[in-house]
This record gives structure tokens, C-alpha cells and sequence, in this order.
């Protein structure tokens, strides 16, 4: 444990965050704790620590104190993909400290990834490596030449950036794969094995069908989009959770979120969470289509599930500890004195709201998650501006009243969106 310099015969702290709820279940810290940071550490969290002895003190009363938050499907390759954004103005203002950009890079665009992303940002960044060489430079269709899966380029890649890559993404569905079936899951677990990495695979719709997928996946990979609204969820049409992937998430197969534009559907998720079956993580799936919303940001998606009747605790946990774990990082996502200073502070507000899955159909929450402040190695991340979207980073349509937060959709609107008359319909009727 490292402490600044004593004066007087008392060490000092660079800065105490005071008077907060401390929230970090992964670690065992829950309570009325105070933290304290020195050389960029967690050097101590208890209550009552003297205020005196600290060179800043933030003042957290009425606010939970959490780890960073860890976010484990993110992309942040702006300027090189169709999806990227920047990632450290998002983290000023969502309480995000971690950042895992899943398969935005494949290994022809990993070396930039590295030097203009991973490098140069204040906030951490790592990575999946895409099977396809070309990574996510277009929205999809990245598999659908499998010349594109060279094994043997990615396993180089791999072991030239051991620090960043930890691990192996396959987006595995009807649009990427076109025509290819399986095969692609099939080299991308032939890759993840070589490297002895965990390997993320993206479902959606098919084909190819969940059991296939099921059939490739091991204990330690992660299923990202676990509670999509496609034909390939695993709560079945009988309201019965797939029996294989339930088996797997017993045997840790960590089943992600990944809300994203297309990936979150509450019918899903309150099914599963009321047969016990919670996501392991959860994530947002960042991009330039979801950061307009309906996902928004993660203290919006962790407040999705505060309405599901998850707890505070249990919400922060799978933002923290346990996607830390999936990557391989119990580094991460802790106030476990000793461990780098990255923290964040949220205000829990009540009210009615009104939150939102990606077929726009509302559910209504009390209360939600605001960030209020990021510290990333003990120092306030100051708030930047965020760039302009790229003129391809249109929402679906279904998803266009988000942007002038219309009313939430009602079950049988949410049928209708692919002939866009539910749209048309709010618009006029906000018109009027």
C-alpha cells in the first residue's frame, strides 16, 4: 500500500472521496465507506477518515461510490469503422473507466487500433481481435468471404499485443456470415483455442441457428447479445430458457448484454430474470447508432435493470467485477486498496421514467442512474467534447422517435415497425 509523504508524522492523501454509499460487491465494500487515493491508488476505504490529512477532498454525500465501470462490448475505433466513437468524452460522463472494444479491429487494422486509440486515450481501452482480417470497417458482411479468416495472421497479431487483445470476437448471423453457415465459428474457435484466449460470439438472427453456435462455444467464452429479440434467442418460443446455453452459463459461459441498436429485448429479458436466469454482464454495446438511443449510455442501460427489480448492488457488480473477471482482469473494476484509482460516482434519483428496448416498447422505472463524476488513476476525467456523428450513423426507423422522445411504443406497434407505420403515426401525432 503506498501513501504520500508524512508531514508532521502523519502520512497524507492526494485526495479523500467522502460521505459516500461505497458500492463495489465484487470486493466486498458496501456501506457508508469513505475512499482514499494516493499516487494514483485506492490506499484505503473505511469510514470516517480524517478530511484533514487529505490535499482534495470530493464531497460525495447523497451519491453510491463505485468502481469504474467496466464495459465489455464497446466500440471506440472511430474514423476507421462504420461504428467507432471516440471513448474518453463518453467516459467523462458515464462513469466508464474500462473500455473493451470487441472485434472493431481485425489484423489489418489492429496496428492503428493500437497506436491512435489504445495508446493515446486517458481511459483504458483493450480489445477482441475480429477473426475477419478486416475487422468492422463496414456495419457487416465482414465473414461473408472466408478468405477473409486467416488463422494463422490473427494468432501472429495475438501474440504481438498480448497487453491489449484478450480475446476472440465472431459476430455469427444471417447478415455477417451470407452463405457461409458455421464455418466461421468453427475457425474462429480453432483460433481462440490456439491462443488460449476467450472467444465472444455475437448472435442474433440466423441463420445459423443457436444450437450450432452452442455447440462451439466452452466454459469462459462469453455470448454477447444474450437477450436479443432475434430467432436466435435462447429463450425459446414455450418461454423455456435453451437448455445448452443454460448448461454452459452453469459450467461459466458469461452470458453480456450488448444492448446496442438491434440487441435488447425487455420481453426477453423479464422472462429469463423471472426464472432466475440474470445476465452474468452488462454491457452497452456502444456505437454511433446506440449512443443516440434507445441505449444511450451504460448508467441508462444498468438502469433498464434497476426496473427488471435487479438490485443496485447486483447492476454494479455486472458492470464491474465480473466483466473484469471475463477479461482476465480482476485488476479491474475494485476499490480494493491497492488497485488503480479509477472510480466513479453516480446519483441514484427517483422519479418515473420510462426506458426503452430496441424495438422502442417502454417498460417504467423509478428510479435511474445519472453519473456524476469519472476519476481514472485518482484524477477527475475532465469533460470533452464529443465529434460529430458520421453521416452514415442513422438510427433505424423503427428507432427515430427515440430522438424526439415520443411515447414508448405498445406491443402491437412494436410488430409493425418493419412497415414503418408506427413511426409515421407518432411523428404526426407529435406534430399535433
Amino acid at each position: 500500500m503506498t501513501e504520500q509523504a508524512t508531514t508532521g508524522g502523519e502520512s497524507r492523501y492526494d485526495t479523500i472521496i467522502a460521505g459516500g454509499r461505497v458500492v463495489d460487491p465484487g470486493a466486498g465494500l458496501v456501506g457508508d465507506l469513505d475512499v482514499a487515493i494516493s499516487g494514483g491508488n485506492v490506499v484505503a476505504v473505511a469510514a470516517g477518515l480524517d478530511r484533514s490529512r487529505a490535499n482534495a477532498v470530493i464531497d460525495a454525500s447523497g451519491q453510491i461510490v463505485t468502481p469504474g465501470l467496466v464495459d465489455l462490448h464497446t466500440h471506440v475505433y472511430w474514423g476507421v469503422t462504420y461504428w467507432g466513437i471516440e471513448p474518453d468524452p463518453v467516459a467523462a460522463r458515464t462513469g466508464v473507466t474500462t473500455w473493451l472494444d470487441v472485434g472493431s479491429a481485425g489484423s489489418y487494422s489492429f496496428p492503428g487500433f493500437r497506436r491512435y486509440v489504445a495508446e493515446p486515450s486517458r481511459s483504458r481501452i483493450f480489445a477482441l481481435l475480429n477473426l475477419s482480417s478486416i475487422g468492422l470497417i463496414a456495419p457487416t458482411w465482414e465473414f461473408a468471404n472466408i478468405d477473409y479468416c486467416d488463422v494463422d495472421l490473427a494468432a501472429v497479431m495475438v501474440e504481438a499485443n498480448r497487453d491489449l487483445v484478450l480475446g476472440i470476437k465472431a459476430r455469427i448471423d444471417g447478415n455477417t456470415t451470407r452463405g457461409v453457415g458455421i464455418r466461421p465459428l468453427g475457425l474462429a474457435r480453432e483460433l481462440a483455442d490456439r491462443v488460449e484466449l476467450p472467444l465472444m460470439v455475437h448472435i442474433g438472427s440466423g441463420p445459423p441457428t443457436l444450437d450450432e453456435v452452442a455447440d462451439l462455444l466452452r466454459p469462459g467464452d462469453i455470448l454477447t447479445h444474450c437477450f436479443t429479440g432475434g430467432d436466435m434467442r435462447i429463450m425459446g418460443q414455450d418461454g423455456v430458457p435453451h437448455t445448452q446455453i443454460r448448461a454452459l452459463q452453469e459450467r461459466g459461459l458469461v452470458l453480456d448484454i450488448g444492448h446496442g441498436t438491434g440487441s435488447f429485448s425487455f420481453e426477453v429479458a423479464e422472462t429469463m430474470v423471472e426464472q432466475g436466469v440474470l445476465p452474468d454482464v452488462i454491457s452497452s454495446d456502444l456505437h454511433q447508432l446506440s449512443i443516440q438511443g434507445p441505449m444511450f449510455d451504460m448508467p441508462t442501460t444498468l438502469s433498464k435493470f434497476l426496473s427488471l427489480g435487479m438490485s443496485v448492488e447486483e447492476v454494479i457488480e455486472r458492470a464491474t467485477s465480473r466483466p473484469a473477471a471475463a477479461m482476465r482482469r480482476p485488476d479491474l473494476g475494485t476499490l480494493r486498496p491497492g488497485s488503480q484509482a479509477d472510480i466513479a460516482l453516480f446519483q441514484i434519483e427517483a422519479g418515473e421514467y420510462t426506458f426503452y428496448d430496441v424495438a422502442m416498447v417502454g417498460r417504467a422505472g423509478a428510479t435511474r442512474l445519472v453519473s456524476t463524476k469519472t476519476l481514472i488513476d485518482g484524477e477527475v476525467l475532465p469533460s470533452l467534447p464529443e465529434r460529430d456523428l458520421a453521416p452514415w450513423a442513422v438510427l433505424p426507423e423503427r428507432q427515430q422517435p427515440i430522438l424526439t422522445r415520443l411515447p414508448a411504443a405498445t406491443e402491437d406497434e412494436a410488430a409493425s415497425w418493419a412497415t414503418g407505420e408506427a413511426v409515421e403515426e407518432k411523428l404526426e401525432e407529435s406534430e399535433r
